[in-house]
């Protein structure tokens, strides 16, 4: 069938925050403050989060919407050279109306994927700092519009047994999504293979919580080489959430906690299929040796009892849609990001679902139902039917701007320059773009 944009209803589960200045004001207790992280103005110009001595500045590919891709590139940006959407709620709620998305999921950005910057010696200076974060993320952010966003926590990812402690308290705030790294063996934790992280585990099974696990949560990115262009690792990004998706599903983790429920976050979709013909052929040919036991089922069928997928734009994985799963599939808008076809991603999508022949009730999982089962949230219990839809929201924001238009102050980085800041992302940072303070 053909799909009309303005008639989709839209929830994106992969979505950025640039947080704002004032984020530890309301909610880490008075002790901590003096030396809680801050937003500093760099004399070049910059906005850049200070910690000790690590600067996380705000690199251009993490808050490009609205601008011209001629500006994309790995330059800081300073707060006022981007849109207030990306840091500013009540601006991100017209900025998701003006492209039809009724709901949103909103992973963090300067303290990396999985928290590993509030990973200090002071560990609980360390958790008042998550602590904080999730309660303005659940109470600010997410309160302040109910119905348009689904909450998620980070984790106290240096203590498993505090982790879970948080995953419960988050739970009954009404929170189901962790932020985790794909990878802790990288971050210097043990394995998804060991048993340190089982009270994680059955917590996040008791709350019923997705661990979604975002690409690059552990710092690496890959780079075959030292010299290799951005190009490279853009193309390879994926790539350690597939390496994630192997190691998960091949650890005791599915089999003791059969419950446990996980979101490969940003991590596409057209490489599953060959993905699950592989896991179930070594399985045929390996698992008398290895020990593997999976029972009267395959690692596919495994795969697709646990795992979600999502995918921005993803011919392959659209049109191989059934050999993924149709109830493992959902859509992100990875608003600001550069990957984002903010703000005619409804466009895009409704012309891929046309193009590959999605019925109506496929749809309906793709764009909204599959994230509201997975992540135990319902919109519309806010926001009526009625009202959810693309066409609706852009009627609500028929007068806010969306045009496309220089932002930035910026002088381009030369191309030694891009490559000196690419290979340093390479080495560890490409989860917070963290540098120590000159």
């Amino acid at each position: 069938m053909a799909f009309a944009p303005e008639e989709l209803t839209l929830i994106s589960v992969d979505d950025h925050i640039i947080e704002p200045p004032d984020l530890f004001d309301a909610h880490l207790p008075e002790r901590f403050k003096a030396e809680a992280p801050r937003i500093v103005r760099r004399d070049d110009g910059a906005d850049v989060w200070r910690f000790g001595d690590v600067e996380v500045p705000n690199v251009a590919l993490n808050a490009v919407a609205g601008r011209p891709k001629e500006e994309y590139g790995v330059e800081p940006q300073s707060l006022d050279e981007i849109r207030p959407g990306c840091f500013v709620v009540d601006e991100r709620i017209k900025d998701m109306n003006a492209c039809g998305v009724l709901a949103s999921m909103n992973f963090p950005s300067f303290p990396g994927f999985a928290a590993r910057l509030f990973a200090v010696e002071d560990e609980e200076f360390g958790l008042a700092l998550v602590r904080a974060y999730n309660d303005w993320h659940i109470e600010e952010w997410c309160g302040a519009h109910p119905g348009r966003f689904i909450p998620m926590a980070l984790p106290v990812i240096w203590d498993a047994e505090k982790c879970a402690d948080e995953v419960r308290r988050v739970a009954d705030k009404g929170c189901h999504s962790l932020s985790f790294t794909e990878n802790p063996a990288a971050l210097g934790y043990p394995s998804f293979h060991d048993s340190y992280w089982d009270p994680l585990w059955t917590a996040v099974c008791d709350t019923d919580t997705v661990l979604s696990i975002h690409l690059g949560s552990s710092g690496q990115l890959s780079f075959p080489a030292p010299d290799s262009p951005p190009d490279v690792m853009i193309t390879l990004q994926p790539m350690n959430i597939q390496a994630a998706a192997a190691d998960l599903l091949w650890s005791r983790v599915l089999k003791e906690f059969p419950d446990i429920r996980i979101a490969l976050s940003e991590g596409s979709t057209g490489w599953v299929p060959y993905f699950l013909e592989r896991v179930d052929r070594t399985y045929d040919m390996h698992h008398r040796w290895t020990g593997q036991d999976f029972g009267n089922r395959m690692p596919s069928d495994v795969f697709r009892e646990h795992f979600l997928t999502c995918f921005i734009s993803d011919h392959t994985g659209v049109y191989l849609r059934n050999q993924i799963g149709i109830d493992n599939i959902s859509w992100e808008c990875d608003y600001p990001h550069s990957d984002s076809a903010w703000p005619g991603a409804p466009e895009e999508l409704a012309q891929l679902m046309t193009e590959a022949g999605v019925t109506e009730a496929e749809a309906a999982k793709i764009t909204h139902e599959n994230a509201m089962r997975w992540y135990s949230f319902d919109p519309f219990t806010h926001v009526p039917r009625e009202e959810a839809t693309v066409g609706a929201l852009r009627a609500a924001a028929a007068n806010h701007d969306v045009s496309i238009r220089s932002m930035s102050r910026r002088e381009k980085l030369t191309p030694e320059q891009i490559q000196a800041r690419w290979q340093g992302m390479g080495q560890g940072n490409a989860g917070t773009g963290a540098v120590r303070a000159s």
